[in-house]
């Protein structure tokens, strides 16, 4: 059976993958601005206006990583960040369907890393790629990363300091410690993420293939995903196109299905095969196949109803309110030297001091 298959050309199926990339891509950048006015406020003394943007937590995996823990300790999912916990869950249930076609149909980074790679080309014609020994070393660090933050979390962490942890005001400020470590870097984070970006351009799709843990435990998950590419050989041609155009360096004509911890199921295989029933993107050995718009639609239906189910049970606001935000700014040394307006009058400046003496004896009160 084959349900919204191939779109005509690969062109055209890969425009909508891009389609998709950039619709995430916008709403990433909404809500990044959202928040940056948010936590400029908090940084000015000014408690905001603005009401902060659920979702900016999917840039905290720790925090999703330490808030699984506590869920599965307590049944409880926490109030301080729950929807990058919801994001998180979304992602992994995304992999047991599409493989880990997050890496190339939703992350931001992925779309950065394929733009790199356009940058690669026009320095190497031919390409670049590394041999399979130093490949495969490589590739172990991401899931020796991996390893660290399951083994730290899960079995070195006890349940007591998992909830020291998420009411710490370092958990609860984790978002504003996020956007600051990108608006005010330091020279030292700056030569690191430069660096990468060269090696991304050098070494095609460097970040995603040897060092995101986050890929590492999608391509593990995926390992038990439903849909697979499915490789008919009585209708292969061998061109060997498949395997020229795969990110991932799969030996896609060595077996009829293949489980590759790399697939992200971007479908350029599938697109680039002149032999129409040779590949297939597939569910229940190949009884039922998607094309680039069925693999796209899955992506927007699992976020959109899982963001929705959250919305409607109470778990994708954050719990911390503008005055608990504004106090552990102030606490931790977080806020710009208040300047006032030489414009204001007396009587609002007393107020603003007044406004901000009352947010924080008010937090000291409920501490006590």
């Amino acid at each position: 059976m084959g349900l919204l298959k191939k779109t005509n050309g690969q062109n055209g199926s890969q425009l909508v993958r891009r389609v998709v990339q950039f619709l995430f891509f916008i709403i990433v950048c909404y809500i990044g601005f959202r928040f940056a006015e948010f936590a400029d406020q908090l940084a000015k003394g000014i408690l905001p206006v603005t009401d902060r943007p659920p979702g900016v937590e999917m840039f905290l995996p720790i925090s999703a990583l330490v808030s699984l823990k506590y869920f599965a300790l307590t049944g409880i999912i926490n109030g301080i960040h729950p929807s990058g916990f919801i994001i998180f869950l979304i992602i992994c249930a995304t992999a047991l369907v599409a493989r880990k076609g997050f890496c190339s149909w939703v992350c931001p980074f992925g779309l950065l890393s394929e733009h790199l790679l356009k940058i690669h080309y026009l320095i190497f014609k031919s390409g670049f790629k590394l041999g399979a020994l130093p490949d495969k070393v490589l590739r172990s660090i991401k899931y020796l990363l991996l390893f660290f933050f399951i083994w730290t979390i899960f079995f070195k962490m006890p349940a007591d300091s998992i909830e020291r942890f998420i009411n710490s005001p370092y958990n609860i400020l984790a978002d504003i410690k996020m956007l600051k470590f990108f608006t005010q870097i330091s020279m030292t984070a700056f030569l690191v993420i430069l660096g990468l970006i060269i090696l991304s351009v050098v070494i095609p799709n460097f970040w995603c293939r040897y060092l995101c843990p986050y890929g590492a435990l999608l391509g593990m998950l995926s390992l038990l995903s439903m849909g697979r590419i499915n490789h008919n050989s009585s209708e292969c041609s061998d061109c060997g196109q498949c395997e020229k155009a795969c990110p991932g360096l799969i030996k896609i004509r060595q077996s009829k299905s293949y489980h590759s911890l790399e697939c992200s199921a971007c479908l350029r295989c599938v697109n680039v095969c002149p032999e129409k029933e040779a590949l297939k993107f597939s569910f229940f050995k190949s009884r039922f196949s998607l094309g680039s718009i069925g693999v796209g639609l899955i992506f927007i239906i699992m976020f959109s109803f899982g963001i929705s189910m959250a919305k409607m049970t109470g778990h994708w606001e954050n719990k911390i309110s503008k005055k608990a935000y504004f106090f552990y700014m102030m606490t931790q040394g977080m806020m710009e030297k208040i300047e006032f307006d030489p414009a204001q009058t007396q009587k609002q400046k007393t107020e603003r001091m007044k406004q901000m003496m009352e947010i924080m004896r008010g937090k000291e009160t409920k501490s006590q």
